[in-house]
């Protein structure tokens, strides 16, 4: 027995090996040849795109993409003026000739946690436009300190300044991850139950994307708050991929990128790694990959992809060196 499966092993050995070789080739070929396949079923400008956080940042550069080809926009985020703003930029942007003229670019001042305020929504895009087929949640808050350190304890290597934290550092503790959570986890969860029934009933292509974070798969330290709740809504929208496969749910899987978003962290807390704004990804870019996700039914991308999924795989192959480089990143040193 012993010696047909060594004769089994030695004639499957160069088929294994081959197949070795070609799946690289064939999973780049993928990618590369991968053409948009949404646009027969929605044409690029009859396209009803609903951007949740869309008054500065990811949020402001996917809507200006859109409102490049000519797209329907509807911009909600909580900051009146500067809504106002990106929606001139958008209507700048539209070609001259639309059958929408008057409507391609609408707004709705709103904050996406609350329910009330997105029912409104919903009612403004069904009341314009019958209905939408593209959903981006954009929306986010950054927390920055770690966990301890929020609870009021300062760390001098296995030890705490005080020893533990009293009952107003714990409160505290919780009040900062309720209010990440709100965001990141619970915005998006109202969001999805507000319009997922509307865009299986509307649209012939419905969409969903979804702006995660490499934190969300890949701990570091500084970041457990954050990490978190980032992790949940990630968790939370792969179960609804499953439940409504009539959606095409995408996830965008980010390390950091430029801007002022951790300018706002819920934790007050300082920035730690090297400049983001020197060192992350464009806005404009991860724009431009969102939206060719939705174009072309891709589920999972990340950015920048080697980074990021190199990152994840040798997490799990060597988590010591990643949980290093982490800390180096973000000037983290356990035995502070």
């Amino acid at each position: 027995m012993s010696s047909v499966a060594s004769h089994l092993s030695t004639k499957l050995s160069p088929l294994g090996t081959l197949l070795a070789l070609a799946l690289p080739l064939v999973v780049i070929s993928y990618r590369v040849l991968r053409v948009p396949r949404r646009a027969a079923k929605v044409a690029r400008t009859d396209e009803r795109v609903l951007i949740l956080g869309g008054s500065s940042g990811i949020g402001r550069a996917i809507a200006r993409e859109y409102a490049t080809r000519g797209a329907r926009v509807c911009l909600v985020a909580r900051r009146e003026e500067e809504l106002r703003r990106v929606v001139d930029e958008c209507a700048a942007l539209c070609p001259e000739k639309s059958s929408h003229e008057g409507e391609r670019v609408i707004s709705v001042v709103a904050d996406f946690t609350n329910v009330d305020d997105m029912v409104t929504v919903r009612g403004v895009v069904e009341h314009k436009w019958q209905g939408i087929d593209t959903l981006m949640v954009s929306a986010g808050a950054s927390a920055l300190r770690p966990l301890m350190e929020v609870a009021g304890l300062e760390r001098l290597g296995t030890s705490f300044t005080p020893p533990q934290a009293n009952v107003e550092g714990l409160r505290r503790a919780v009040e900062v991850a309720n209010a990440a959570a709100r965001i990141n986890y619970t915005g998006p969860l109202v969001s999805a139950a507000t319009f997922l029934p509307l865009l299986q009933s509307n649209s012939p292509a419905p969409a969903i994307l979804l702006i995660s974070s490499l934190g969300a798969v890949v701990p570091a330290p500084t970041r457990s708050i954050y990490a978190s709740t980032k992790s949940a809504s990630l968790v939370l929208y792969e179960c609804l991929a499953i439940e409504h496969p009539a959606v095409a749910f995408s996830f965008a899987i980010l390390a950091t990128v430029q801007g002022d978003f951790r300018a706002s962290a819920v934790d007050a807390g300082p920035v730690r790694e090297s400049d983001p704004n020197r060192h992350g990804l464009l806005p404009e870019d991860v724009a431009q990959r969102c939206v060719r996700a939705v174009d072309t039914g891709e589920k999972f991308f990340w950015m920048p992809y080697l980074y990021s999924r190199l990152g994840h795989a040798l997490y799990w192959i060597v988590p010591s060196f990643v949980e290093w480089r982490a800390g180096v990143k973000y000037k983290f040193s356990p035995q502070a």
